[in-house]
């Protein structure tokens, strides 16, 4: 439990919360205290009675309750509430004779006078106990959670948890659209909406709402130049040629008053001080022009006539003038007149005329209707004129708008002229004022944009002579429907001397979006009757729609309070505006007119932090000297036993009322007083005692935090602003350091931005609950703290570059010689101090503020139990921010050394080397370090920042000492000592990225000191704390591998390269970018200061507009091994590289394929050419060429087919076709000869026609155009037929052998496990770089996860762990290798994997479109032989345990038992299983064959396409026939049939009987098995469907016969013959020459090549076969 809760239950009710109550002000009043059960929480006080709020939510009331049915009507004891108990309250409210209360759940309860509906109850004229009151969206049936209440006399208003404000109760003060009044049910006011209300106040007749600024992104209001009513355009302008005439003529009815209906019930009066509104029918358009009261006095006071009635808005004349006829009353009302003051003025100025008064009254008149008007419309005419008229003239005029204030002008201007007239003026002059203050005083509060003058920019205008004179002024001002001016003029208007700085914080350092902090950025809003001025629209006008005090924009209020009659508004720079009724001094303040906001007059050093208003009276709390707060009274004065009777007759009295606050000398007695309250005619303050010391410190914390704001506010405006804006600035201290010097204004606002929000919070905190809980200091910390690091950043950066020093001349202009500004802000008392240091001393003074933070909250800590939270919190806390503040002080000190370093430093070395940011740690100007071997002349000098070393170099007797630096940038240098050899000498090494030094210096300390030193500040810069140097102790030395960014500077390669990365011992090493100027860009690995690894490298061709691009791996700064180079002429190189060329395995593509010239070339290149076997396919030909290279050229064996089905192998010398070679044509022509030219046949040859005739001899010519020959025809069938045999030619003698192609891609492979040449190496080092680069590959892909499926990255976890690759191979491991294979071949991260994805593309990049051609086929089918073979030996090197190709694996015992319990069939299959023969085709073919399918059984379909035909022109015939008949057919014995049962029904487990007719249903199953060949790929699968097919027909056969039953070969292929007809394979043939092609050698002679041959025959026999 806390302390202070302890002794809250002590006796008498405790120590916090502390009721005191008085009347009124006199030199004799002494507070009573009342006494409750509870610590007070809240009061309210009405016009005779109170309401109290008490901890735990209860409500006490008290003083004069005429609406309770009780006989006691005076309640002197306060008197508990009970129809509200079980709720509890959160907050109170009273107006005049009514009061309100806000429950915890955001319920509203009324009780009280209702006769103007401001209890929201309908058909009572009083409540008299709290009823609730409900808030409904009509949007919903939902009531409307409340925060807060307001109550005034006639109304009421609550301010809704959406911050939106509803209001009920009758008068114009609602600001609801109301047809007739009173409004019984809550209305939302609707102009509002939308926008954040922050708070309410309620007067007897008007309303306020303070209102949270909208940010730019929320501008819902109507743009400024329109009404904020009726959406019409305010000003209209007019281009006419030599001049701009623009116009405001608009008027909005925001005057009109609404009508009212009579109260339910007359039984109660509203109030005694209430104006009796005269109630206008809606029909009456033109109301007669009441006539005034007779005055009660000698003096009418115009207020007294005014209270009397309203009507449309415009006043009655005062009694000094006449009243206006009838008609003009009439006519004004109708036409809807120009603002009122228009008329006024034309009006004053006629009457002038007419009485031909002398010229010195027109003159005082101007003068009046000049100085009254300045806070009228007028000068808004003038003020948006020039803001509007900014484009017409096409000066930027609007800078100067502000200063446009006509006030300023006509003061300038006038005193001349009425020097001359002498002192009668002065007295018209006064009498007229005091006449015509109301009337005069009209305006829109448009107009009121001279207020913002206190923090208007300080301009100097010339004017023309023209508007010198009064009249003209008088004129100007009058025709302010249609305001004349030249450009010329406007032009010579924005002629301003000064510049425009803006000082609010725009965004940024500090947080208001986080609702953390309360707004400063709020406006005041008002609405209601403003016949005292209360609304403070600088008029007397009723509003009956919220309208924004402009006035008060930019003040930053953050309270308001309504009296009866008139308004306050406090600050948060604890000053107090007030406005409206003054006739008992209420204000503060003496100044007229009251109708705008003024200051109340209090001493200096004075800050108020709480204000309220009662009816004639305000009471304010405020700092003083010490921390108990003091309370300020102003307003009407109390006799002594005089208890608020009889205010009206004194306030008539001399001396009845304060001419400004005075202090009330009893507050002293009063404890730490946390809120007043005034209300009727009562004062009452809220203290409590110091608990623990607790309140206390609460109290002196934000009295510290609100002094310390308006000393940050007075150095804004009085030193910070001056200096921006002074002309000379840019020119004294150069661009550069005005940038820094406006960066240190714009932080020096955000500090005080954030101390004026937080010293906002701490007041509200004060009033409310008083608890540690609530500082946002504790919880928020961090950005105090940040914010404070950046101020004083800016300070130092500003300091180092001797911006103080350079402003002490132009601030002359501003603080003088004698800077008593700076010192009376400092508090200093030196005698003749310089302004730089008083600069210097003053923009650090924020910094100062840290410790009183520290000091503060280790006070409040000292209030707690050291064991609990809070302590630990505030202690934290504390220690924090002394921590910043010894942080700060050091970076203080770092940066006055830096500037005096600059100072005396020699050469013109410092405008290179001097950098804001930059400090000074450490230099050697005492020769405390040299360079090692340096000349007898040479000097060196090193200077150490805190983001570089400087070494300057110079030699001895020049003058100009140091002729060279170098700067070598901290992230990149590496300093160790050096190795102890010598041990006399005391080295340092420094590592920098292009060059290394040997360093000496003069003694051990002086190297460890150095040492340090620089390591220190290395770590920081790396650290990124590069600007707090040895803010903490830091490691002995910064890591050697870390990232950093440099550019190179030496000749070399690198010349002005630009590297970001990972940096180890000043080389690039990691990952990182190098940059050229030219655009060249590598993004990857680095190894050593080169790229090494992966990595992409960009480089732009300038020719072609286009970028080259390569991805892949790098060694040694230079493309090699695999990788991608896009070319810009659009090429793309895919494939192996070493030492920066194309050299290995690799494919190029050229073009699009609908570009100039298409091709594909895939195969081996060395040093950038295409050499060795490879394949071309050129689309534009239609050609594709498989043979050897040399030098990007066709040279040896090749093979060419063309898509026209021509095929040629033999020769190729110089990209040509020459040499032996074969030619063969689609039917079948064949050349065998020489040749000299593509396609061009030259010397001898033979050529044989498809018919078996041939030409011998010697042949010229192109194929296909004509040839020459010369030689012997034969026509060998008409003699012996054994020629005939030899005559067929044998293809693929002359081109490539099959072990020949592709050699790249096996040695990529090899050497990828790391062996020099095939089969040269240790297999376990194999293992190693496997496992290497799958885990390195693994980690790149995983950062770009969208790569890996789920299933690849579970492979590659399988393949990561090493099988067992070495002892004796059981048929067990030989399966666990075979499984091993499979998932190795499925990912290209493997060796093995990418070897075979390499030969799959190879394979189909022949075979496939062009290369599709029946001619390849035994190419084809040898490239796969070669293939299993190769691998096979790589395989065997991993495993070299394994048998060669047709070793056995030794039968292990044990499973000799396992094969006893198999069935028979199965016993029967299992010895012929090639499992325990080890061949290549076994192994890999399951992996190879199926990625390689389609383009093989392409071309074996090619091949077999004229027997296929014939075989399928049979088979359809024959499946014509019924099952009997085609078994009939094919000889199928008769036993083998399926047995017909006519008449006897199937049993339920024999087959349906076969009828004559039946089709498709003997031996079904075997038919349906034997279909399944052609969705194998495998011949050994292939094998397995032949097998199974047969074991299905001997069941079928079995349950026929019942009984076992061996198959001879005449009883079974008919059987077999009729199984395959019936199964209608369509490629048969294909099939069957691929099994025989691909057949397992140790198969052919066991069951499965028996079974093989008879399908075989089948195939044959089914081609011959004669239908009879």
């Amino acid at each position: 439990m806390d302390p202070q809760r302890q002794s809250s239950e002590g006796e008498d009710g405790g120590e916090r919360g502390l009721l005191h109550s008085w009347g009124g002000y006199s030199y004799a009043v002494v507070p009573e205290r009342l006494l409750l059960p509870q610590p007070v929480l809240q009061v309210a006080l009405g016009a005779q009675h109170g309401v109290l709020l008490v901890e735990g939510g209860q409500v006490y009331s008290f003083g004069e309750l005429p609406w309770k049915q009780t006989q006691v009507l005076r309640a002197t004891q306060p008197t508990l509430e009970n129809a509200l108990s079980g709720q509890r309250v959160v907050s109170v409210a009273a107006g005049s004779f009514h009061s309100g209360v806000v429950t915890e759940d955001g319920g509203v309860h009324m009780w009280g006078d209702n006769a103007a509906g401001q209890c929201g109850l309908s058909g009572l004229s009083s409540v008299p106990n709290p009823t609730p009151v409900a808030l409904l969206d009509p949007g919903g049936p939902r009531t409307v959670p409340v925060l807060e209440l307001a109550c005034g006399e006639r109304h009421s208003l609550a301010l809704s948890a959406q911050r939106e404000v509803w209001a009920w109760g009758s008068g114009c003060q609602l600001g609801a659209k109301a047809p007739a009044f009173p409004v019984w049910k809550p209305q939302k006011v609707e102009q509002l909406a939308g926008r954040c209300v922050l708070q309410v106040a309620c007067g007897a007749s008007h309303s306020l709402a303070l209102v949270r600024c909208l940010g730019a992104e929320g501008m819902q209001r109507p743009p400024v130049d329109k009404c904020n009513q009726c959406n019409q355009l305010l000003y209209t302008m007019t281009d006419k040629e030599d001049h701009v005439i623009i116009s405001d003529s608009h008027y909005c009815p925001v005057g009109v008053e609404a009508r009212e209906e009579p109260p339910p019930t007359q039984t109660l009066k509203t109030s005694p001080s209430d104006p009796i509104l005269p109630s206008h029918s809606s029909s009456a358009s033109t109301p007669a022009p009441p006539t005034p009261e007779p005055p009660p006095g000698p003096v009418s006071d115009p207020r007294d006539s005014q209270k009397a009635c309203l009507t449309n808005g415009v006043h009655p004349p005062s009694d000094s003038d006449p009243p206006p006829p009838p008609k003009a009353a009439a006519s004004a009302a109708v036409k809807s007149s120009p603002y009122p003051d228009e008329r006024e003025v034309k009006e004053y100025l006629r009457k002038l005329s007419d009485a031909s008064q002398a010229e010195a009254k027109m003159a005082a008149g101007a003068l009046h209707a000049l100085q009254t008007s300045s806070s009228g419309r007028s000068s808004s005419a003038l003020n948006s004129l020039v803001a509007s008229c900014a484009s017409a003239v096409g000066e930027r005029v609007a800078s100067t708008y502000e200063a446009l204030s006509l006030k300023r002008m006509m003061n300038f201007y006038l005193p001349s002229r009425l020097e001359v007239l002498g002192g009668a003026a002065d007295g018209t002059a006064e009498r007229v004022r005091r006449e015509e203050s109301v009337q005069a005083k009209k305006s829109s509060s448009t107009g009121d944009i001279h207020e913002e003058e206190a923090e208007g920019l300080r301009r100097r205008l010339s004017l023309p002579g023209l508007l010198s004179q009064g009249r003209y002024a008088v004129h100007l001002l009058s025709s302010s429907y249609g305001s004349l001016l030249s450009p010329r003029l406007l032009r010579k208007m924005g002629r301003s001397r000064t510049r425009a700085f803006a000082l609010t914080p725009m965004g940024g350092g500090v947080p208001e979006d986080q609702e953390v902090f309360p707004t400063l950025h709020t406006e005041v809003w008002s609405w209601g009757h403003g016949e005292h001025g209360e609304l403070g629209h600088g008029d007397n006008l009723t509003r009956l729609q919220p309208l924004c005090i402009k006035s008060l924009n930019k003040k930053e209020v953050i309270r308001v309070a309504a009296g009866a009659h008139h308004s306050l508004a406090l600050t948060a720079q604890s000053q107090v505006y007030s406005w409206g009724s003054n006739l008992s001094g209420q204000l503060g303040h003496m100044e007229t007119p009251s109708t705008v906001p003024r200051l109340a007059k209090l001493s200096e050093g004075i800050r108020v932090w709480d204000a309220s208003a009662g009816e004639r009276h305000t009471l304010l709390l405020a700092d003083g000297d010490c921390i108990q707060p003091i309370i300020y009274y102003s307003g009407q004065q109390v006799k002594e036993g005089e208890d608020g009777g009889g205010l009206e007759e004194e306030a008539e009295q001399a001396g009845g009322y304060t001419q400004q606050p005075v202090l009330l000398p009893f507050c002293m007695h009063l404890g730490y007083v946390s809120s007043v309250v005034a209300g009727g005619s009562r004062c009452v303050a809220l203290s409590d005692r110091n608990v623990m010391g607790l309140i206390a410190s609460l109290h002196e914390l934000a009295s510290a935090e609100r002094k310390f704001y308006c000393k940050l506010c007075d150095v804004k405006s009085q030193v910070i602003r001056p200096l921006l804006e002074l002309e000379c600035l840019s020119s004294a201290l150069g661009p550069a350091v005005t940038e820094l010097l406006q960066m240190l204004a714009g932080r020096f606002s955000l500090l005080a931005h954030l101390t004026g929000q937080h010293a906002a919070s701490l007041t509200a905190d004060l009033r409310r609950g008083r608890d540690v809980k609530s500082l946002l200091i504790l919880d928020h910390a961090s950005i105090f703290l940040d914010l404070y690091n950046d101020y004083c950043s800016a300070v130092g950066n500003f300091f180092v570059m001797g911006g103080f020093h350079a402003l002490t001349k132009p601030s002359l202009d501003i603080f003088g010689k004698t800077p008593e500004l700076l010192q009376r802000l400092l508090e200093c008392n030196e005698e003749n101090p310089a302004t730089s240091d008083l600069l210097v001393a003053l923009f650090y003074l924020p910094t100062q503020h840290l410790h009183e933070y520290g000091r503060l909250l280790l006070k409040l800590a000292t209030c707690f139990e050291v064991s609990s939270t809070d302590y630990q919190k505030l202690q934290d806390s504390c220690s924090k921010f002394e921590a910043l503040a010894l942080q700060l002080k050091r970076k203080r000190k770092e940066a006055e050394c830096t500037f005096h370093f600059w100072k005396s430093f020699p050469g013109k070395m410092t405008d290179s080397l001097r950098k804001p940011y930059r400090r000074l740690i450490y230099e050697s100007s005492n020769k405390s370090l040299t360079v090692q071997n340096a000349g007898r002349f040479s000097v060196n000098w090193f200077i150490l920042f805190n983001d570089s070393l400087v070494h300057a170099q110079g030699v001895a007797p020049c003058k100009n000492l140091f002729s060279t630096h170098h700067i070598f940038a901290l992230a990149t240098l590496w300093v160790e000592p050096t190795p102890d050899d010598d041990p006399g000498l005391q080295g340092l090494k420094v590592v920098a990225p292009e060059e290394t030094l040997t360093l000496l210096a003069s003694s051990s300390t002086e190297k460890s000191k150095w040492l340090r030193a620089i390591n220190q500040a290395v770590d920081q810069a790396l650290s990124g704390a590069g600007h707090d140097v040895g803010s903490s102790v830091s490691k002995s030395e910064p890591p050697i591998s870390r990232t950093a960014s440099y550019t190179f500077y030496k000749d070399g390669r690198l010349k002005d390269v630009t590297y970001e990365g990972r940096w180890l011992a000043g080389k690039p090493h990691g990952r990182g970018i190098l940059k050229w100027p030219d655009g060249r860009i590598y993004t990857g690995s680095f190894k050593n200061g080169l790229e090494d690894g992966f990595g992409e490298f960009v480089g732009p061709n300038k020719a072609l507009g286009k970028d080259d691009i390569y991805q892949g791996y790098w060694k040694e700064g230079k493309m090699n091994g695999l990788g991608t180079y896009r070319y810009a002429s659009g090429e793309v190189y895919d494939g192996s590289f070493q030492d920066g060329m194309r050299q290995g395995h690799g494919m190029l593509r050229s073009g699009k394929h609908n570009t100039s010239s298409p091709s594909v070339f895939i195969g081996q290149w060395l040093q950038d050419k295409k050499t060795g076997y490879g394949v071309f396919d050129d689309i534009t030909k239609g050609e594709k060429y498989m043979g050897m290279w040399q030098d990007h050229q066709r040279q040896g064996m090749g093979v060419v087919v063309t898509q026209f089905g021509l095929y040629y192998e033999g020769a190729f010398k110089d990209n040509k076709m020459m040499g032996t070679g074969i030619l063969l044509s689609e039917d079948d022509t064949t050349y065998e000869g020489e040749f000299s030219d593509d396609w061009t046949l030259s010397g001898k040859g033979v050529l044989t026609m498809p018919n078996g005739d041939y030409l011998e001899g010697s042949f010229s010519g192109e194929w296909g155009s004509g040839l020459k020959v010369t030689g012997s025809y034969f026509k060998p069938n008409l003699f012996d037929s054994d020629k005939d045999k030899n005559r067929a030619v044998k293809l693929g003698r002359l081109s490539v052998r099959a072990e020949e192609k592709w050699r790249a891609v096996f040695e990529e492979c090899w050497s990828q496990l790391g062996c020099e040449a095939p089969g040269q190496g240790e297999h376990c080092k194999a293992w190693e770089t496997i496992a290497v680069a799958l885990t390195s590959n693994r980690q790149q892909i995983q950062d770009s996860p969208d790569i890996l499926s789920r299933s690849h990255s579970k492979t590659l976890e399988g393949l990561e762990v090493i099988p067992q690759h070495e002892g004796p191979i059981t048929i067990e491991r030989y399966h666990s290798i075979r499984l091993y294979l499979i998932k190795a071949c499925d990912t290209p991260l493997h060796p093995l994997g990418r070897l075979v994805e390499t030969l799959v593309a190879v394979y189909r990049m022949t075979y496939v479109g062009v290369g599709a051609n029946r001619r390849l086929l035994p190419q084809a089918v040898n490239e796969i032989k070669s293939y299993l073979g190769r691998i096979f030996q790589i395989v065997r090197f991993l495993f070299p345990d394994l048998p060669e190709e047709g070793g056995l694996i030794p039968e292990p015992t044990e499973s000799l038992r396992d094969n006893e319990q198999e069935t028979s069939t199965e016993t029967r299959t299992e010895s012929p299983k090639p499992g325990r023969v080890v061949s290549s085709s076994a192994l890999l073919l399951p992996v190879l064959l199926p990625r390689l399918y389609p383009p093989l059984f392409t071309l074996y379909a090619l091949e077999k396409e004229k027997e296929d035909d014939m075989y399928w022109d049979c088979v359809l015939r024959l499946n014509k026939q019924s099952d009997l008949a085609l078994l009939a057919f094919l000889g199928v014995q008769q036993k083998f049939w399926p047995v017909s049962i006519p008449n006897a029904l199937p049993a339920p487990g024999e087959k349906q009987p076969v009828i004559s007719s039946t089709k498709d249903v003997c031996f079904a199953s075997a038919v349906e098995t034997l279909q399944q060949i052609s969705t194998t790929f495998t011949p050994s699968d292939k094998l397995q469907v032949i097998q199974l097919t047969f074991e299905q027909i001997t069941q079928e056969v079995q349950s026929l016969l019942r009984q076992d039953f061996l198959w001879s070969m005449d009883d079974l292929f008919p059987v077999f013959l009729y199984v395959v007809l019936r199964a209608r394979i369509r490629n048969l043939g294909s099939e069957v020459s691929l099994i025989e092609d691909l057949m397992d050698p140790c198969v052919q002679h066991g069951e499965h090549g028996i079974m093989f041959t008879t399908l075989k025959a089948c195939y044959y026999q089914i081609q011959h076969e004669k239908i009879t």
